[in-house]
């Protein structure tokens, strides 16, 4: 909307908050294709792998029950307890099964878009049963992908099982003269064959939807030069607010260095522009440490505090400058200009040794 009222384009990558604000929503980058696949591969890896636990299991039930059928009573009062019993062995064959594919499928979602919880998905909106909208959507460029993705994968595997049958086809033939568990064998390997093939390259269009999709989704997320701007507001804060606070706390700043400048034992000016205080106390600093400067304005207050203290202003232009450049205000001054430090210093000392 924002991008119709402007007349901007979105030009600009989306911002981290952009996109987590998205993600609040559910609005992620997503293929349904990675479960799916992931799902195919691993449920036949697991069959592989299991094969000999489920065909014992499924030979065991099947005995069971054909040597048995005649003591079963199929009867109203019996149902219950035949169901629930159906229902123990059908868990025990096929559980492990089912429960890898459970965690397969969570882990394949959880890779792609982590743990969201939101109900924005599935609140009711107008624009869900918008027939226009609605028609757009069918026309869209999401529909046409997923058109092609179903038609890919249906010609894939039709193909792959046509290739995998044809190169069979001579085994077929003498299954006839075969018992029924070598025929179960033979087209085990067969359908085995077939739907790993299958699931490979499905697994492959997987990994290419979604970064199909993740450019879609970025595509989509992407932003005007004006709503950065606007973003930045909101996140930092207006220009014209922080540079009003960036006043108050340099104004805060200068009183409370103000208050240092009494202390200082000596004020080294340009002689008009800077002035800097310097103290020394030889118990508790290494070298003299500069406790307030300035330039223009700031530097005159320094000069009319240090007049009201009595505490002596020397001029040196040299010096002022070097150490205006250098120098932070509560830092100590550096080595190179320790002599001329030490012979200012000495003068002052030498004044208030006379006054005394």
């Amino acid at each position: 909307m924002a991008e119709e009222q402007s007349g901007q384009e979105k030009t600009e990558e989306p911002t981290a908050r952009r996109l987590q604000d998205a993600r609040k929503k559910g609005d992620v980058a997503k293929s349904m294709e990675i479960p799916s696949a992931a799902v195919l591969l691993m449920g036949l890896l697991t069959i592989y792998l299991l094969s000999g636990y489920m065909l014992e299991n499924f030979l065991n039930l099947l005995r069971h029950y054909l040597t048995h059928l005649h003591t079963i009573n199929i009867i109203p009062g019996n149902m219950t307890v035949i169901t629930r019993e159906s229902m123990q062995d059908f868990a025990l064959l096929t559980g492990p099964l089912m429960l890898i594919l459970f965690i397969t499928a969570l882990v394949a979602n959880y890779a792609q878009v982590g743990v969201i919880f939101t109900t924005e998905k599935i609140e009711p909106k107008m624009e869900k049963i918008d027939p226009i909208k609605g028609f757009g959507r069918i026309f869209s460029l999401q529909t046409l992908a997923n058109t092609v993705k179903s038609i890919a994968k249906l010609a894939i595997v039709g193909f792959v099982a046509y290739k995998e049958i044809m190169k069979n086809l001579a085994g077929i033939a003498p299954l006839m003269d075969q018992d029924a568990y070598a025929i179960l064998v033979f087209y085990a390997k067969v359908s085995f064959w077939i739907f790993l093939k299958a699931a490979l390259i499905i697994a492959v269009l997987a990994a290419l939807d979604y970064a199909f999709q993740r450019w879609q989704f970025m595509t989509k997320m992407k932003m005007t030069k004006q709503e950065v701007k606007e973003e930045a507001k909101m996140t930092e804060g207006d220009p014209h607010v922080k540079g009003r606070i960036r006043s108050i706390q340099m104004q805060m700043a200068r009183k409370r260095m103000m208050t240092e400048v009494p202390k200082a034992d000596v004020i080294i000016t340009n002689p008009t522009h800077l002035a800097l205080a310097l103290a020394y106390d030889k118990e508790t600093m290494i070298a003299p440490t500069v406790i307030a400067k300035g330039a223009g304005v700031i530097a005159g207050k320094i000069k009319e505090v240090a007049r009201a203290h009595n505490i002596p202003i020397v001029e040196d232009k040299p010096l002022a400058q070097a150490l205006y450049k250098a120098v932070e205000i509560n830092e100590q001054i550096p080595e190179n200009l320790f002599q001329a430090v030490a012979e200012i210093l000495a003068y002052v000392y030498g004044l208030k040794k006379k006054s005394a």
